[in-house]
C-alpha cells in the first residue's frame, strides 16, 4: 500500500483561544474522490485553511509524506496542493483568460501553460468564448468554471474545492461534477467539500461527515448513504424511508 496523499492525524486548529477543530484524521490517496461534508459552521473551512497553512494547526499535517506544518502557503501551493476557494474569488476587472494565468504564476514551463489552457477550454468550452470576457460580468456557473479552471492552470496534483455547488442551478453543478471525474480520470485527485451531500456523494469514492469539528462519520459512499443517521440528518431520509 503506498502512503496518502494527504495524511492527517490529530489535528486541531481554532482561532485564538475558541478551538474549532478537534483531533480530526482524515486522508486522500492517490487517484481517489474524497468528500467531506458537514453542514455550515461544522468546521470544514477551517479545516481547508489549516491545510493550506493560512491557519495554525496542531497534530499531523502530511502532503506525499512531507510535514506541511512549517511551510509557507505559497510552499504547499508549489507542492501542489491546490484550493478552489468558497466564493471562487476571482479578479473581477481582469478577464477570464487573466484570471486563468494568474493560476499558473509560478509555473516556467511555457509548453506546459499552453497545454493547461486547452486542456481548460476543452473542459469548460464556455470560458474561450468568454476568454476576452471580464470575470465579473460572468453567471455564477461561468466564474465557478473559471475558479476550477484557474486551479487547474496551476498543475495540481491535490485539488481541493470549497462548496463547489454553493448557489447554482442543478445543471450546472452536475456539470462541474463532471468536469471533476475528468480530470480524476486525467490524474489529479479531488477532495470536494460540500454541503449539498447528494452531489458530493454522486462521484466520490469515499467520504467524511464533519459535524461541530470533529468527524463523526467516514467510509465509502455507497456505506454512508445508508447510514441512518446520514439519511435522517444530510439526506433528509428518515429511518425505514
Amino acid at each position: 500500500m503506498s502512503a496518502p496523499l494527504l495524511e492527517i492525524a490529530g489535528l486541531s486548529a481554532g482561532y485564538g483561544a475558541v478551538p474549532v477543530l478537534r483531533d480530526i484524521a482524515l486522508k486522500v490517496d492517490v487517484g481517489e474522490i474524497v468528500t467531506l461534508v458537514g453542514s455550515n459552521g461544522a468546521g470544514k473551512t477551517t479545516l481547508l485553511r489549516a491545510i493550506s497553512r493560512t491557519l495554525g494547526a496542531r497534530g499531523r499535517l502530511a502532503f506525499d509524506g512531507r510535514d506541511l506544518a512549517p511551510l509557507s502557503p505559497e510552499a504547499v501551493f508549489a507542492l501542489g496542493l491546490v484550493q478552489v476557494p468558497e466564493g471562487r474569488q476571482l479578479f473581477g476587472r481582469m478577464t477570464v483568460e487573466e484570471n486563468l494565468l494568474m493560476g499558473a504564476y509560478r509555473r516556467k514551463d511555457a509548453a506546459g501553460v499552453a497545454q493547461s489552457f486547452e486542456r481548460v477550454y476543452r473542459l469548460f468550452p464556455v470560458l474561450f468564448e468568454r476568454r476576452r470576457q471580464k470575470a465579473g460580468s460572468l453567471s455564477g456557473g461561468e466564474q465557478q468554471m473559471c475558479a476550477v479552471g484557474r486551479a487547474l492552470m496551476a498543475a495540481p496534483r491535490l485539488l481541493v474545492v470549497d462548496e463547489m455547488s454553493l448557489g447554482l442551478a442543478p445543471v450546472v453543478v452536475d456539470q462541474l461534477l463532471g468536469v471533476l471525474s475528468d480530470i480524476r480520470g486525467e490524474g489529479v485527485t479531488v477532495l470536494l467539500v460540500e454541503q449539498d451531500v447528494f452531489a458530493a456523494f454522486s462521484i466520490a469514492d469515499r467520504g467524511y461527515v464533519m459535524e461541530t469539528g470533529r468527524i463523526v462519520r467516514e467510509g465509502k459512499v455507497s456505506e454512508l448513504a445508508q447510514d441512518p443517521e446520514v439519511r435522517r440528518a444530510y439526506l433528509g431520509v428518515a429511518e425505514g424511508g
